[in-house]
């Protein structure tokens, strides 16, 4: 998607995708990361998920990438946290103890800037991507996080019936993106609460890739 895209959806509060309390597969799945209290997650095109709250409570380091500056602004004030901010190249950081935001282009992000990370949560990131910019993710995000273990959710879904974001990316994409590095395994398939958008059905994804 253009970035202008989304800068829209933020600055006129169009942010259905934004969920007010942590992501319940994201809790119930976790622990399949097997990570240590004070481990570092990157969470790409991050908003202002209320994972980032629970990640913290829990003990974890975060990391995230997000593109909108009001995005990020608004995560910070609900956090109740006063960031520094410095420039990163062509990005923003705004850091706060165990808490690192590169605001912009994700592309633009390095594994120098990033830093060391040991797992990703990506909830909400290769949905967001039309199918043509999935192949460059996936191949920047091992890139930049020297091919980290992922706790990853995907929608599936008849595409024709309503367009993106979120993007339909059925399983056998996923282990196109990700199979020749990772192990990939289903953790969960269950259909999505109320459909896509309130109309369309839809199945959610949790996937578990770890070092092959």
């Amino acid at each position: 998607m253009e970035p202008d895209f989304w800068q829209s959806r933020w600055a006129n509060n169009q942010i259905g995708f934004h969920e007010g309390k942590p992501n319940a597969l994201l809790l119930k799945h976790f622990p399949r990361l097997s990570l240590d209290r004070g481990a570092r997650i990157f969470l790409p095109l991050c908003g202002k998920t209320r994972d980032i709250f629970w990640l913290l409570s829990q003990g974890f380091k975060v990391a995230g990438a997000e593109l909108s500056a009001l995005a990020v602004e608004q995560l910070f004030a609900e956090l109740g946290i006063a960031p520094v901010i410095s420039a990163a190249g062509p990005l923003t950081h705004y850091s706060a103890p165990a808490l690192d935001i590169f605001q912009g282009d994700i592309f633009d992000l390095s594994r120098q800037t990033l830093g060391p990370v040991d797992a990703i949560y990506d909830r909400a990131a290769l949905v967001a991507l039309p199918a043509p910019m999935r192949a460059r993710y996936a191949v920047h995000l091992m890139d930049i996080t020297a091919t980290a273990p992922q706790l990853l959710l995907c929608f599936d879904y008849d595409q024709s019936l309503v367009d993106g974001p979120p993007f339909s990316v059925p399983p056998e994409e996923t282990r196109a993106l990700y199979g020749a590095a990772y192990g990939v395994s289903l953790l969960e398939s269950t259909w999505l609460a109320g459909g896509l958008k309130g109309k369309h059905e839809a199945i959610e994804h949790v996937w578990l890739l770890d070092r092959a």
